[in-house]
């Protein structure tokens, strides 16, 4: 079985299977064992907003009497910084948040991802593109779409007959063949066609409700691996929650637009589908999701008063009640119930 390479000193060795194995558990599907996780990038300390999603994601596996894990998604080793995994470990621990199995880091599982990958081409599923973001743009123009800020490239299907001399840039996932199962279309009439017969993925989260999206008009083909090397997010993560039998996912509701994505893929790969639930987003005073990428402040955690402060705080976002404790440890026993109660029950 592969384990994947040592990890760098100081670095917590991954857990053994079943969460660290190379093979995805039958048991990866609601109505089992709760298996409920964290999943932090080390692009930056955990902030207050993503303090709600670990707390939220803790609470809720205690609640449900499971098991709370968490894995470090270092897999884009660009953007991902030296020290951060152990660092962002080190704050959830002073907040009384440790993980029932030692972390695993995306960073030595490689070898599960290019499997995956080698599944999807071998049904047809996955091609490679030589397209760039300009040429993207140009082709989407050409049709009058404009790229708005932050908002998605519906990649047009330039490269689903072949790369026709370009490099391989990437790997995509055939979005607009999986939904219907349909023959490939032509490029230029991709997107006519994508408009006529792509089917919407339909899914209910535990907090926001009944929801859907159709992957194929509104995201397009979209990108599984670089050909610099970074696998993409949405392939990783399926694979990860599949090895690692995850029956629930609790996370910040700027990820719910991802969530039929990787809907998709757990049914092309032959996953079952875990439950979601969506935390609310902190805001910052200029009325923006706090994140990483726009300076959101490192939680103190330095002292267990910050601890409890930092927790407070997090507990008031998911309105949860104010906790009496003076310990972090203390707090979270106390929010287990009023969780339970808040959030969609469990009979």
């Amino acid at each position: 079985m592969h384990q994947g390479p040592e990890p760098p000193p100081g670095r917590p060795k991954a857990a053994s299977a079943p969460s660290g194995g190379s093979e995805p558990r039958a048991a990866g599907s609601v109505g089992v064992t709760y298996i409920g996780r964290f999943a932090p990038s080390p692009t930056g300390p955990l902030h207050a907003g993503s303090l709600v999603a670990a707390l939220a994601s803790w609470l809720d596996a205690r609640a449900a009497g499971g098991r709370w894990l968490v894995r470090i998604e270092d897999a884009d080793t660009e953007r991902c910084l030296p020290g951060l995994g152990e660092h962002i470990l080190g704050q959830l621990a002073a907040c009384g948040l440790i993980p029932d199995e030692a972390p695993v880091w995306q960073s030595d599982r490689s070898a599960l991802y290019e499997a995956g990958l080698k599944r999807l081409v071998a049904a047809g599923l996955a091609y490679p593109c030589g397209c760039t973001r300009r040429e993207i743009d140009a082709a989407l123009a050409a049709r009058g779409v404009a790229h708005e800020r932050h908002g998605e490239r519906v990649y047009p299907g330039t490269c689903r007959d072949g790369l026709h001399g370009k490099p391989a840039r990437a790997w995509r996932f055939g979005t607009w063949k999986f939904e219907r199962k349909v023959a490939p279309v032509p490029a230029p009439l991709a997107q006519a066609a994508i408009k006529t017969i792509a089917d919407e993925v339909h899914w209910t989260d535990r907090r926001i409700g009944p929801q859907r999206q159709s992957v194929a008009s509104e995201v397009g083909d979209f990108v599984l691996r670089r050909a610099d090397g970074p696998w993409a997010y949405q392939l990783a993560v399926v694979v990860d929650d599949a090895v690692q039998g995850i029956t629930d996912v609790v996370r910040g509701q700027d990820l719910a637009d991802n969530t039929p994505r990787q809907i998709l893929l757990q049914r092309a790969l032959g996953f079952r589908a875990p439950r979601y639930l969506h935390t609310p987003l902190v805001m910052g005073a200029d009325g923006q999701k706090l994140s990483k990428q726009n300076g959101a402040a490192a939680l103190a955690t330095d002292t267990p008063g910050e601890a409890l402060a930092a927790l407070q705080a997090a507990a008031s976002a998911l309105e949860l009640p104010p906790s009496t404790a003076s310990t972090p440890h203390e707090a979270l026993a106390q929010w287990v119930a009023p969780w339970a109660a808040l959030y969609n029950p469990r009979p």
